[in-house]
Order: C-alpha cells, then sequence, then structure tokens
C-alpha cells in the first residue's frame, strides 16, 4: 500500500531532525522524470522516480521488447515507483459509447504486472483524453462506466499489489473528474484498497478544492503530486505555500508518497525537495498545536 513504508528522506540533504520530521507527513519523496536521470535527481534529492506506462512499461509491446527498460530500471540508483501517462493511446476509452473495457483492461493487466516486477507501488489514473466525455453523452452514464471500470480493474490490480491512483484534472484539460470530491464519488463505491485517489495539489488548486476537502478526501486518498500553481513550476520556484494542504495531510495521519512534478536547474530541483519537506516538517507541527 502507497502509504506503507519508511524509506530515508535525504539524509544527507539537510539536517537529521528536519528529516525525521518530515518523514511523518511523507514516506518519501519522488519527482516524475525519465529513469535516464535516476543519478542526477538522487544527488539532488529525490528517493524515487514516477516514470511512464506508455513510454517505459509499453504495455502493448512484447516482453523482449519491453527487457531493455526493465534492466534499466533495476540497475537503476532510483526505483520506479509509480508511472504515470496511463491510457494515452486513443484505442483506449473509458466513457461513451466508443468505450472498450476489454482493451483497456488487458493493457492495464500487462502495466500493473510489469510495474510490479520492477517493485513499483502505483500508477497515476489521470488519462484526461481517454475519460474525456463525449458530446451527447451524460456526465451519470460516464459516472456508471468509469465506475464499472474501476470495479473490473480493482482485483487486477489487487492480483499485482500496484493501486490505481484516480487523479482530477484541471477543467482545461478534461471535462470529467475535475475536483477531489468527484474523484471519491467514483473511487469510494469501488470498496477496493488498490483504487485510491490521487490528490494532485496542483489541479485541486487551480479548481479551487480547498484544504478542507482534501481532509474529507483522506480516507481514499492513496499519494500525493504537486507542482506550482501559475507555471506548473517545481515547489520553491515562485515560492507557493502548500502548508494548508499539508497539514490538513497531517491532521488526518496520512503517511504515504508524494511525487513532485517539474523540470528545473540541478539548484532549482535541490531547492525543491527541501522546500516540500521544510514546508511537510511545518504542517507537522501546526498540527502537533
Amino acid at each position: 500500500m502507497l502509504q506503507a513504508g519508511a524509506a530515508l528522506l535525504f539524509a544527507g540533504a539537510f539536517p537529521t531532525r528536519r528529516a525525521h520530521a518530515a518523514r511523518r507527513l511523507f514516506a518519501a519523496i519522488g519527482i516524475t522524470a525519465k529513469i535516464e536521470r535516476a543519478a542526477e535527481l538522487k544527488a539532488a534529492g529525490a528517493d524515487f522516480i514516477v516514470e511512464s506506462v506508455a513510454d517505459f512499461l509499453i504495455p502493448f509491446a512484447s516482453d523482449a521488447e519491453f527487457a531493455p527498460n526493465r534492466a534499466r530500471a533495476k540497475a537503476a540508483p532510483l526505483k520506479v515507483r509509480g508511472c504515470n501517462s496511463f491510457l494515452r493511446d486513443p484505442s483506449l476509452v473509458c466513457v461513451g459509447p466508443q468505450a472498450d473495457h476489454a482493451r483497456v483492461l488487458r493493457y492495464a493487466d500487462v502495466a500493473f504486472a510489469r510495474l510490479h516486477e520492477l517493485g513499483g507501488e502505483y500508477i497515476v489514473f489521470g488519462s484526461n483524453t481517454a475519460r474525456r466525455i463525449p458530446d451527447g453523452w451524460t456526465r451519470a452514464q460516464a459516472d456508471e462506466q468509469f465506475k464499472a471500470l474501476l470495479g473490473a480493474m480493482a482485483p487486477l490490480a489487487e492480483r499485482h499489489r500496484v493501486t490505481v491512483a484516480v487523479e482530477m484534472q484541471r477543467s482545461q484539460e478534461c471535462n470529467y473528474l475535475n475536483r477531489i470530491d468527484e474523484v471519491v464519488n467514483v473511487v469510494a463505491p469501488v470498496k477496493n484498497r488498490y483504487v485510491r485517489v490521487l490528490a494532485d495539489l496542483f489541479h485541486m488548486r487551480v479548481m479551487g478544492d480547498t484544504p478542507e476537502m482534501l481532509a474529507a478526501a483522506l480516507p481514499w486518498v492513496g499519494a500525493v503530486e504537486l507542482a506550482e500553481r501559475e507555471n506548473r513550476t517545481l515547489p520553491g520556484v515562485a515560492g507557493d505555500d502548500f502548508r494548508p494542504y499539508f497539514t490538513a495531510l497531517a491532521r488526518g495521519g496520512y503517511s504515504g508518497l508524494v511525487d513532485v512534478e517539474g523540470n528545473g536547474t540541478p539548484e532549482q530541483l535541490r531547492t525543491a525537495f527541501v522546500t516540500v519537506a521544510t514546508q511537510a516538517r511545518e504542517a507537522m507541527e501546526v498540527a502537533r498545536r
């Protein structure tokens, strides 16, 4: 499960006291990046990498074609603990009259198996084109289809011990599942610990989701993702304050993974990891008070 684990949090990046405090909120802090950058990102302070389902796990490809990626992951100095870019192929449709759940599930089964083999834990289910509601299709119809898909996906995820983390997305990117409570609405009925909510603080803040809304969703939150609001920059670049959301996580007892999105210079990367850890420590202090 995503909220399990006791990975050391950047023991050499900043004082042990800060690392210890931050670790009580986040088990580890990772970054969305290519596996080829693992050494660079480890030096900057990352604990793990979030790679791509479509480009790295390549579920439509044979095992022989996947073998070089498997070897790269196993030799890398950082583990691939998660993957995003789940259903990017146009043939993988979740809702609407063209939905093909059988094809999606076959693809997902391969993706889950390959990530599990690498020791990974979760797949981000954003996939805005795959879940976009087409013209003439109602939200109620989309909800029914999406809940059915998640229900069918749950046993596959459980078999491979990989969590499906459904992400809210801002309305500029998708017309479905834009708010965290809407994601809870499709995740909660599945009643499976391997189908969770990904709390993406970038999308949430753009859409106006509050720390109180995050707190209400916490029983279903399996992972956290973040970037700064204005230009989707790394934490620390513009100086965004995530502490109100971190405090909601701390008060709710969250102790899972957080993934940072964004590219930057080595110094910006180091700043990003320290920023997240520092704000996490401060949020824990607020929660204790």
